[in-house]
């Protein structure tokens, strides 16, 4: 990564970024409020934010429950994807939840997402099952995906 790209918590004025992030990146993007709640009101919620200089690239969300990790959101602005940013951003997640004392860490994908399981499958992600019509844009299956950390 270059100099200008830095990792840190996301704060509560970061929250428009992270919504442009959001919109490029999902058919169904979470609302202003779902992410302030997030912040404020999940005491299971860390979420990272990747920048490049003073703008956010890329965010990260899990929730972390005792030694389980449950990825809620991975996304990179679209202009920046194919340079192993959404690599870097898990592998700082991973990183935060393992030293958080998690020990599991697990995720829902689309069935049709391979790029992103693919990216998963890097870190030792498995799949774990099916939840059917989980997406309810258009009812898409997820695929479960689990790793040991």
């Amino acid at each position: 990564m270059g100099d200008s790209l830095s990792f840190r918590f996301m704060k509560e004025e970061d929250i428009d970024q992270v919504l442009a992030v959001e919109h490029a990146s999902f058919t169904t993007p979470w609302s202003r409020e779902a992410f302030y709640n997030e912040l404020h009101h999940n005491k299971f919620a860390v979420y990272i934010v990747l920048e490049e200089g003073e703008q956010i690239i890329g965010y990260c969300g899990t929730w972390v429950v005792i030694d389980e990790a449950h990825v809620t959101n991975v996304a990179i602005l679209p202009g920046y994807r194919g340079k192993k940013l959404g690599e870097a951003l898990m592998n700082k997640l991973m990183s935060v939840v393992r030293e958080m004392g998690a020990r599991t860490m697990t995720l829902e994908v689309r069935v049709t997402n391979h790029i992103a399981q693919s990216l998963y499958r890097k870190f030792g992600f498995q799949n774990g099952g099916i939840r059917k019509n989980y997406y309810s844009d258009n009812q898409e299956d997820a695929l479960i995906m689990w790793v040991n950390l």
